[in-house]
């Protein structure tokens, strides 16, 4: 079978597509090759056209490469949004912004937030500022976490008019609003922003925390980009200086990212399990019958004690207190799934998305990887081709994981004026009170009051293109070797 696959993959190789399908046969032949699901996907199997000529007749069908992608994913959630198999593959028609969206470099004007219903069944939509990124065109201006937004440029924000609203232009205002214990009203106070190309640092707090006899580290921790994975170890290594006993782990807003900084992150936490598997990958059915037994364990992601040659500053700790919400995905879920089989791993806050599905970016070229791309487009996809498990081999939290002690991160309360957010890396910021509580014994005096919790919509991270990764950087080499 395996050969028959292969034979029929080389013929249709063997002519080229005409130019005006170019992009739409890279599609089908690169989801065809990696796709997680596709042998579930009748249109890309092996057998589906028995020439390039008949899969030609098939790719003209669709003027939209866009729509051709989403046709050949496995119940995408564009539309199956109450069935969807695939939540999360994507494609863009220029690899350069992907390549800078997976390293955290958007076009920003540095305002992170979070997009509700104003109540459940309303179509208007209310924005709350989580946080401010620091260096940006917002860090200079009158706006700070907990800030409430219900209109841009004057127009009420809805439903169906968020994105074109703060997606599309570079230069836009917000209308603030207050929250009177019932709805919001515009408070005649706005703020005007401007997008630059923009690099976020995801360590946004690294600091040490005294109460009760206890010196915790605290990490607020925004997305896995490699690029940052030495100055995140020098944060480790701030706090290893400072003796810390226990350490507060800030997932909330973090949507995922590199799998490889996953693993080290995962070592700085640690440090005791040294070459000990972190977690698990498995590939389509295809792709896994040509791998070897040197193949096979290629796909096991190791605890790890360096980076380059730099000895990674790892505490060593044998329970870490990890706050998550809703937004909190991928790669931050393998932390969490791939740390539970060696120590006690205590999840404060909401339920994570429930992304156990992973990525590399495919390009149009021989190998489906950069080199020798085709230089007549610059269309790259980012389909699911993995899954991955944790030593245990547990994967199945596509429900999300559930935390040890919930509590929902809220910014109004219920029937009262005013905000609940708090300010980041404070003792008395709600979420981070009451991991503190958990890990000191001493319950707050101060009980936090029951939060307004509003219909999630999308949020600043999403809309900016950085959406729920957990990805490989580069092809691993077993699936290279089937392309040569």
């Amino acid at each position: 079978m395996l050969a028959f696959v292969l034979q029929s993959c080389e013929d249709q190789d063997d002519v080229e597509a005409p130019a005006t399908l170019q992009v739409n046969d890279f599609i089908w032949k690169g989801l065809n090759a990696v796709y997680l699901w596709q042998a579930d996907v009748p249109n890309l199997a092996d057998d589906r056209f028995s020439s390039q000529a008949e899969l030609n007749s098939y790719l003209s069908g669709y003027s939209k490469p866009e729509e051709l992608f989403q046709d050949l994913l496995n119940k995408p959630i564009s539309k199956y949004p109450a069935t969807a198999i695939d939540r999360f593959s994507w494609i863009v028609d220029d690899y350069t912004v992907l390549e800078q969206e997976l390293n955290g470099i958007t076009k920003n004007n540095g305002v992170d937030f979070k997009l509700t219903r104003v109540a459940e069944g309303s179509n208007d939509v209310v924005g709350y500022v989580r946080y401010i990124i620091p260096n940006s065109d917002a860090s200079t201006k009158e706006i700070k976490r907990g800030d409430l937004f219900t209109a841009v440029n004057g127009t009420k924000l809805t439903v169906s008019n968020y994105q074109s609203l703060l997606l599309a232009p570079d230069s836009y205002t917000l209308n603030f609003a207050d929250y009177n214990g019932s709805s919001f009203v515009l408070n005649g106070k706005s703020v005007a922003l401007t997008k630059t190309v923009l690099e976020e640092n995801p360590i946004l707090i690294n600091k040490v925390i005294a109460s009760d006899g206890h010196k915790i580290g605290y990490i607020m921790y925004n997305g896995f980009y490699a690029d940052y994975d030495v100055k995140l170890n020098q944060a480790f290594g701030e706090l290893k200086e400072q003796g810390i006993t226990d350490l507060v782990l800030d997932l909330r807003y973090n949507g995922g990212g590199s799998v490889r900084t996953s693993t080290r992150l995962a070592s700085m936490i640690t440090g005791q399990f040294n070459g000990k598997i972190f977690s698990k990958q498995q590939y389509n059915l295809k792709l896994m019958a040509t791998m070897t037994t040197e193949d096979l364990e290629s796909l096991n992601q190791r605890f790890v004690s360096n980076i380059d040659g730099t000895d990674l500053k790892s505490l060593n700790l044998s329970t870490v207190y990890i706050i998550t919400t809703s937004n909190t995905a991928s790669a931050s879920e393998l932390v969490i799934n791939g740390l539970k089989p060696y120590i006690n791993v205590v999840q404060i806050g909401e339920t994570t998305t429930g992304k156990n599905v992973g990525s590399f970016t495919v390009y149009d070229s021989p190998t489906f990887t950069k080199s020798r791309v085709n230089p007549n487009h610059k269309y790259a996809m980012q389909p699911l081709v993995f899954k991955i498990t944790n030593a245990s081999d547990f994967g199945d939290y596509t429900q999300g994981l559930v935390p040890t002690f919930p509590k929902n991160e809220a910014v109004v309360e219920k029937g009262v004026p005013g905000t609940l957010y708090g300010v980041l890396g404070e003792k008395n910021e709600p979420l981070l009170q009451y991991a503190i509580s958990k890990i000191t014994g001493v319950t707050a005096k101060k009980v936090q009051p029951e939060g307004l919790v509003l219909p999630y919509i999308s949020d600043s991270k999403k809309i900016n293109g950085l959406g729920n990764e957990m990805y490989l950087e580069t092809a691993p080499k077993e699936f290279l070797k089937s392309f040569k």
